[in-house]
């Protein structure tokens, strides 16, 4: 399914609240690469490459200087009141500000900028859920990446979440909505939580 010619249907959702902990003292989101550019803005431009709109941006952790970083960026900043309550508590958040015209989010994570625009609007034009694709996950080999698509019809089951598991067990409830996309690289896999690897990220861009 393509984004409609009467608007866009598909928001983009950018979960970013992590305390990021296993980076501390610094927040991983601001980190520079070498293009100049934040970890959180090389996303977010991924995201917006895709044609996702709107972007909603879900933040826990140095709200103000984020802010700051993505002053000329179009998107929405959704601050979590208590990150700590783990990722359910963001995609709870984020769901909820999607706009009534959306029929459906890509809920992205803020820590892998390598996913691009190209790899995203693959994964858009695999939904159909007349077909029984309301739900589109990425694989690498088999194995489950992200970010991932979902139908609206799923957000009231996701407002009940809790913990930091995510809506992984969504999946497994609608495995026959569910539709596995193939990727033929590993960027879908990667994400970049610690110092050693934000370092290291500098090899893949």
């Amino acid at each position: 399914m393509m984004i409609g010619d009467n608007g866009p249907t598909i928001a983009g959702i950018v979960l970013a609240a992590g305390r990021s902990s296993r980076s501390s003292p610094h927040n991983k989101l601001l980190f520079a690469l070498s293009s100049g550019r934040t970890l959180i803005e090389t996303t977010l431009d991924h995201v917006a490459e895709a044609g996702l709109e709107p972007i909603i941006l879900v933040v826990g952790r140095d709200t103000a200087e984020i802010r700051s970083a993505l002053v000329h960026r179009s998107h929405a900043v959704i601050e979590v009141t208590n990150p700590a309550e783990g990722v359910a508590e963001s995609l709870k958040c984020g769901v909820a500000a999607v706009p009534l015209p959306c029929c459906a989010a890509l809920v992205c994570l803020g820590d892998m900028p390598l996913v691009t625009g190209s790899v995203m609007r693959r994964i858009i034009d695999a939904y159909d859920p007349d077909a029984g694709r309301s739900i589109v996950v990425p694989t690498y080999h088999g194995e489950r990446g992200n970010p991932v698509l979902w139908d609206r019809r799923f957000f009231p089951e996701m407002h009940r979440l809790s913990g930091d598991t995510g809506a992984r067990s969504l999946l497994a409830r609608h495995g026959d909505q569910l539709a596995e996309l193939p990727i033929d690289d590993d960027s879908i896999l990667r994400d970049f939580d610690t110092a050693e690897a934000l370092q290291a990220l500098g090899r893949w861009l």
